[in-house]
């Protein structure tokens, strides 16, 4: 009996060890989830420059950018949703500047009956975005409908591969060429997903219940001991 108890007691201190210990791991991801949507916040809104001829990942995402130039006709559509419009997509479309520069715009969201009937083609357009290199796929995201020119995520390798552009992404903040229904969608620190204080408070709370669960049970086993 007594090494019943022991026994018991063991694992219900473990168990609280361990639910604690992923209540404080959520609050170290609130803390680094925090400070990158500030990073974000300051640097999205800063004087928006040329794009880099060499624009990498590591060191310009996010980077304020404008550029001139034209809309060529050549677009993928990214399924997407919105809350009040229901399915439709993000339209990326190749701009191409007076130097020959071929760059991929996220002209922001058109809901799906609307598609066919926004212009592609435009001249004299002027962009005001940020880039990005965003990671929206992952092993279990489809291969493209190459025949609808669809795709399922918003990786620019593969979009710029098949538009002959450069695999970097502006999404767009301002874009001249825009008109409803057609929806810009700038980046956004309110747009990252910041759900670590409800998984840090589940947790502790899990961590509670289990302690009582375990105290109930030493309870039990000492009463009928006696």
């Amino acid at each position: 009996m007594k090494a019943r108890f022991i026994g018991a007691g063991l694992f219900g201190i473990v168990g609280v060890a361990i639910l604690l210990s992923l209540g404080f791991w959520q609050l170290k991801r609130l803390e680094w989830k925090l400070d990158l949507i500030a990073q974000v916040e300051a640097r999205i809104h800063n004087e928006p420059v040329a794009v880099p001829p060499d624009a990498n990942s590591a060191r310009d995402r996010y980077l304020p950018v404008t550029v001139n130039g034209r809309y060529t006709g050549e677009a993928v559509d990214v399924l997407s949703s919105d809350r009040e419009a229901g399915p439709g997509m993000r339209v990326i479309a190749v701009l191409e500047t007076p130097e020959g520069r071929r760059l991929l715009v996220d002209r922001g969201f058109i809901p799906e009956a609307r598609r066919a009937a926004l212009p592609m083609l435009a001249e004299g357009v002027t962009v005001t975005g940020n880039l990005d290199w965003p990671t929206d796929s992952d092993s279990y995201t489809p291969a493209p409908d190459l025949g609808r020119n669809l795709y399922f995520a918003r990786d620019p390798r593969p979009i710029a591969e098949a538009l002959d552009a450069e695999p970097l992404l502006i999404v767009a903040r301002s874009d001249s060429a825009a008109a409803s229904p057609l929806m810009t969608l700038p980046i956004s620190g309110a747009a990252f997903r910041n759900d670590h204080l409800e998984y840090a408070i589940t947790w502790f709370l899990l961590a509670g219940v289990w302690a009582m669960m375990t105290i109930a049970l030493l309870w039990r086993i000492r009463r009928t001991s006696l």
